[in-house]
């Protein structure tokens, strides 16, 4: 049975599984190193013990009712969810207005639009944070939920762009032209042709714009606090003045909800069929 998979073909070009089976190690060597991190803080956050503690001793929830029990806590939950939810609500329209703008767009420099659009991807996070911080500085919106969701945003645009753009590019703009050529402007055609074609990536970089400011931390440290400090902000600080166990338990809960948009982001890719 065994050797019969080896010997079967794996893909169309009629290479075999036995031939794939040095990538299929490596795929599974990668996976381990990635996830391992991750599994390790699970049983962690459920430990008795003053300290990190390795497997746990004395099983416990201690830590999750400290969390949940602690105001510093729970206002850097509710920042970091609000912040989340605006920066999706405001990077994935101007995203896909973007993406499809430049899609439509016959001018020469639509490449070199899009590299400046996707720049606060390719340049390291930490010189976006100081350029945002000393701009906010000046705004007199340091430490705000105005200054935390704008800066995210800057984050996300890229990813909602690619993904929006990626979709676009398989997609028939036959169809739109033909509604427009029946007298449907192009705003209504959008809305009501194009959009429904590519809602599944849109609702995929959605989710994506929502992931990229539940968990940044560069950009957090150096333009949240105050009034509006984010969860990712008070575990770096917890974590440098003291090894509290609760970073544990924060990072499960976040790891949970990461896991759910994640896998909610791949469904709806996965459901995407573009028409033709």
């Amino acid at each position: 049975m065994m050797l019969g998979w080896f010997r079967a073909p794996a893909t169309e070009t009629q290479i075999t599984h036995g031939q794939r089976l040095w990538l299929y190690v490596i795929s599974v060597i990668i996976m381990v190193l990635l996830v391992t991190p991750s599994l390790i803080v699970i049983p962690m956050s459920f430990s008795d013990s003053q300290y990190l503690e390795f497997p746990p001793e004395v099983w416990s929830t201690r830590w999750y009712k400290n969390y949940f029990g602690s105001s510093e806590w729970m206002l850097a939950t509710r920042t970091s969810f609000i912040a989340a939810f605006c920066t999706m609500i405001l990077a994935t329209p101007v995203g896909v207005l973007a993406a499809y703008g430049l899609h439509c767009s016959k001018i020469r420099f639509v490449r070199a639009a899009f590299v400046l659009m996707i720049t606060p991807m390719m340049v390291p996070s930490v010189l976006v944070a100081i350029g945002a911080f000393y701009a906010y500085v000046k705004l007199k919106i340091l430490y705000t939920m105005t200054g935390v969701v704008l800066a995210h945003t800057v984050l996300a645009l890229p990813l909602v762009v690619i993904v929006t753009g990626s979709a676009l590019k398989s997609y028939d703009m036959t169809q739109e032209d033909a509604a427009r050529s029946l007298g449907a402007p192009r705003w209504k055609a959008f809305l009501t042709v194009t959009l429904p074609q590519i809602r599944f990536a849109v609702v995929t970089s959605g989710l994506l714009a929502f992931l990229t400011s539940f968990d940044e931390v560069v950009v957090a440290m150096f333009i949240s606090g105050g009034e509006n400090p984010t969860l990712t902000r008070n575990m770096f600080n917890a974590l440098r003045d003291q090894i509290d166990p609760t970073i544990a338990s924060i990072s499960t809960i976040m790891i949970l909800v990461t896991t759910l948009l994640m896998v909610l982001a791949q469904v709806f890719g996965q459901q995407k069929k573009p028409l033709k």
